[in-house]
């Protein structure tokens, strides 16, 4: 408790340094809710207790058997964060972002409350439930900063705001393990320390300013004059029209409501409406890019396989390991797969490579990987084997995602790209909804969690021979046209030269 209340006591002097700061430097508006929001990004993250939930639950805490856990617990999170993400995607640009935020430290306080003192299978679902619902929320952590930072700051804060959850994984899986292995901390107590760092988030919540405009239902005026350069995006691809690339069906929207509009407050109905119209075409503008397209599948099928995993993998550690009769070693390879992730996020930057041609190879071969690790923690029976694919895993789906969000990024405008990945993940969670319903809920197949791993291997496999295929075909077909091109050009090129000794011959002759 004295290392809680030295963190409270923390965070009401910095908040308070932070206003004094704030107030001073009216030209530098972006530092304080760039700080209060990485500080509330930092205890929203940092929870313990995350690694330890299988052994918790199936240990004499709650005393549920790993079938009650597998099969009925764990697919609601799935079914509630699909029901919730949709509406609240919209609610959170409708209502600014920061009241979303309120609710996701409500919702995790709750989660945890009901983790520490309810008991049974229907109060564990209901922790799911919420658990959900934070998860939905999380999109509103992401956006907020955009609405409140010019956008000359926009790639510092999103740097700051991602690196410091990363941090916070990671601080939050080498404590708990050391708590564990070292301190013999009981798992009811990490959950008493994760409930008290949601909490604090919930409080840093608070300080946040109110944001004035938001993406796509609050936007501020601008005279209609062509988009600022920071909207101009790359021109397009040979595969693609240009209408996405150039955004020039967002044009309208980027200028935002007419003042005879906004005048027209008595039908606030129609502004939505017209809103979701647009959204509506977006969407459709940008899919019909076929290279975007491409990548949006893979973002799709992957995240939804990765999800799952992640969802799982804990009870696979349990059945290897049995945490009763086991040391258990969670937060350690948590901690181990976060740094790899962060690493290879990192080095994207650095590689310099024709994504247009190459990029579905990378995905294919990085995919066949992490197949080929999923494969590994069916068949092994040795606990360190498993660590050891979830590691190989985690770090080839980072390098992959981080590759997906910039090829798809670049293309877009900030709004079409927040769009975009909303429904990207939409589609992801709709795909991960059917494998929990067939695969893993009672009332479908109900498999133990072994085969499971089965199907979710063989599942990363077809989305490697699926894009392992089409590069090939991509590789081939640009290979036929670079010969057609440089053959065309031997014939022009002989062809000339015909011609200049034709016209060289006439000349001599008439000499």
């Amino acid at each position: 408790m004295g290392s809680i209340i030295l963190l409270t006591n923390f965070l009401l002097s910095f908040a308070a340094e932070t206003m004094d700061c704030w107030k001073q430097e009216k030209s530098n508006t972006w530092i304080f809710p760039t700080l209060i929001l990485c500080l509330y990004g930092f205890f929203y993250m940092m929870k313990p207790s995350e690694p330890f939930l299988t052994p918790y639950l199936t240990g004499p805490d709650k005393n549920l058997t790993i079938d009650e856990v597998t099969n009925q617990i764990f697919p609601v999170w799935t079914y509630s964060y699909l029901a919730l993400l949709f509406p609240v995607f919209l609610i959170t640009d409708y209502a600014r972002y920061k009241p979303v935020l309120l609710l996701q430290g409500i919702s995790f306080i709750i989660t945890w409350l009901l983790l520490l003192f309810a008991h049974g299978v229907l109060a564990m679902q209901m922790v799911e439930f919420f658990y959900g619902m934070a998860t939905a929320t999380e999109v509103a952590y992401y956006a907020y900063i955009y609405s409140v930072v010019s956008p000359d700051h926009y790639q510092r804060v999103t740097s700051y705001c991602r690196s410091i959850t990363l941090v916070a994984a990671t601080v939050a899986a080498v404590l708990g393990q050391l708590l564990v292995s070292l301190a013999d901390v009981s798992y009811f107590h990490l959950n008493a320390i994760t409930l008290a760092s949601v909490s604090l988030a919930f409080l840093c919540s608070f300080f946040l300013p109110m944001p004035q405009k938001s993406m796509f239902f609050h936007r501020k005026d601008v005279s209609p004059t062509p988009p600022a350069p920071h909207k101009a995006v790359a021109s397009a691809g040979p595969d693609g029209p240009s209408s996405c690339q150039e955004d020039k069906g967002s044009l309208s929207a980027e200028r935002g409501p007419t003042p005879e509009a906004q005048a027209d407050n008595a039908k606030p109905q129609n502004h939505a409406l017209r809103v979701l119209v647009q959204l509506s075409k977006d969407l459709r503008d940008c899919y019909s890019s076929r290279k975007l397209l491409y990548w949006s599948l893979w973002w799709a099928l992957a995240t939804a396989g990765f999800n799952q995993v992640l969802n799982y993998i804990q009870v696979l550690w349990d059945f290897r390991a049995p945490s009763h009769s086991s040391a258990v070693y969670n937060g350690a390879v948590e901690a181990i797969a976060t740094f790899l992730s962060s690493v290879t996020s990192f080095v994207v930057q650095y590689m310099r490579v024709n994504w247009d041609l190459f990029g579905e190879l990378a995905l294919g071969i990085f995919s066949a990987i992490d197949a080929g690790s999923l494969f590994l923690m069916h068949f092994t029976t040795n606990i360190w084997a498993c660590y050891a694919g979830y590691l190989i895993f985690k770090a080839c789906y980072m390098l992959l995602i981080t590759i997906t969000t910039f090829q798809i990024a670049v293309n877009l405008s900030m709004e079409r790209y927040a769009l975009m990945f909303g429904f990207n993940n939409f589609v992801a969670l709709v795909i991960q909804t059917i494998l929990t319903v067939v695969v893993v809920d009672s009332k479908g197949l109900g498999l133990n969690i072994v085969t499971q791993f089965l199907i979710y291997a063989s599942y990363f496999a077809v989305i490697a021979g699926i894009f392992l295929i089409r590069s090939v075909c991509m590789l081939v077909s640009s290979k036929c046209k670079r010969k057609t091109a440089r053959s065309c050009k031997e014939h022009l090129n002989h062809a000339e030269h015909e011609s200049k000794e034709q016209v060289a011959t006439g000349y001599a002759t008439r000499l």
